[in-house]
């Protein structure tokens, strides 16, 4: 059975150079991504953190660039959170499901400790299977994750330990996919508030020595 490939279609104007021709190191390249910077600062379309801001753009498009993603969509789905950028979970799997590495990512699931998931794929070039890191709610509940005011891990168990198995999933098997980013959840769950609709910033914070309050 032929596999069918998706691609992420970038605009011709806004394709980035390869990962080698960085955009802060080659002149020609700087100077076209900040054109296009430029240009997406002034739009309608981006978000807050990013509007008017053409410094922020510049960044995106680097990212963008670096996971062969449209610069418009890593600016939809990137947060900022205390000068941190997390990526949202969707993104981060539609971004490997359309790397062309992995067949579609799956979920194995059963009713072990409370429930339990992990995430697999193929790698197409090796036919290797690919088995990603159990996520259980034994897990959630020591790490803290369950037990915060508004988690989602109580309203969604099922979706969340999917979100999370398709994180670990990504950190073991193309971490240069996620470039070491945590997603929006991760963050949240180590004890962040993300606001949408404005500038995102970290809410919990220990202000004595400017580091996130993290249940060890």
């Amino acid at each position: 059975m032929t596999e069918t490939k998706t691609q992420l279609i970038v605009p011709t104007e806004m394709q980035m150079k390869p990962v080698s021709d960085n955009v802060f190191l080659n002149k020609e390249s700087f100077e076209h991504a900040q054109r296009v910077a430029k240009m997406l600062s002034q739009s309608d379309l981006v978000p807050v953190t990013f509007k008017g801001k053409i410094e922020n753009c510049l960044i995106a498009l680097n990212m963008a660039g670096r996971i062969g993603a449209d610069p418009l969509m890593v600016m939809q789905n990137l947060y900022i959170i205390h000068g941190k950028p997390a990526w949202s979970s969707t993104f981060l799997i539609a971004t490997l499901n359309a790397s062309g590495r992995f067949s579609p990512l799956r979920y194995e699931e059963n009713e072990n400790e409370g429930g339990s998931c992990r995430a697999v794929a193929t790698d197409l070039k090796s036919g290797e299977r690919c088995e990603g890191i159990w996520v259980t709610m034994t897990m959630a509940k020591a790490e803290g994750w369950s037990d915060k005011t508004g988690s989602k891990w109580k309203a969604m168990p099922q979706l969340m330990r999917r979100y999370r198995a398709a994180t670990f999933f990504t950190r073991q098997f193309a971490p240069e996919i996620s470039m070491g980013i945590h997603t929006q959840d991760e963050v949240e769950d180590i004890g962040y508030t993300v606001v949408d609709s404005k500038p995102l910033t970290a809410s919990i914070m220990d202000e004595e020595n400017d580091t996130p309050n993290e249940q060890q």
